[in-house]
């Protein structure tokens, strides 16, 4: 029986493969190209976030979905939540914030469908994803400190904390 409680919806930014980063700006409903990745460097899977969620730097939860295939900007995919990287960022004024990264796998993928926790995931795998925000952060001048690497349950806790009510 699947676990509906880690099922979470994620509304793609960035595709796989893009070497450039695109932002959805609610305000205009649009994305919009925000930087271009220096020459080689990739989003390994697609790049998104939570809708009606607040994460410390002040925009939804981010989300890498971790699938088969790519997308395009604006897909919505449901997902099951498998992990998250708790990341404190240190920005060049020398601010420091929470921007937590989530992993989750699409419920429609063939090839994760027994994959429910990132434990699960090849070690050699989570340190690559880890090593590209780690690189990406420090495109921007800030510094990824990686606090603690989470499982599903772990995960599902911070999105619930950072939900923001609809009504």
């Amino acid at each position: 029986m699947e676990n509906l409680e880690n099922n979470i919806t994620v509304i793609v930014e960035t595709p796989r493969g893009s070497g450039h980063k695109y932002n959805y700006e609610a305000a205009t409903k649009q994305f919009r190209l925000k930087k271009l990745l220096p020459a080689g460097m990739v989003f390994p899977f697609d790049f998104g976030f939570i809708p009606n969620t607040l994460g410390g730097d002040g925009d939804p939860l981010d989300v890498l979905v971790i699938s088969e295939i790519g997308t395009f900007p604006g897909c919505v995919i449901d997902c099951r939540l498998i992990g998250a990287f708790k990341v404190e960022q240190i920005n060049t004024a020398g601010q420091r914030y929470r921007n937590d990264r989530f992993l989750a796998v699409p419920e429609v993928s063939k090839i994760f469908t027994g994959l429910h926790d990132a434990a699960q995931l090849p070690p050699n795998l989570v340190d690559q994803i880890e090593a590209f925000f780690t690189n990406y952060s420090r495109l921007e001048s800030k510094e990824f400190k990686l606090m603690e690497r989470l499982g599903a349950e772990g995960a599902m806790e911070l999105v619930n904390n950072a939900a923001i009510s609809n009504e």
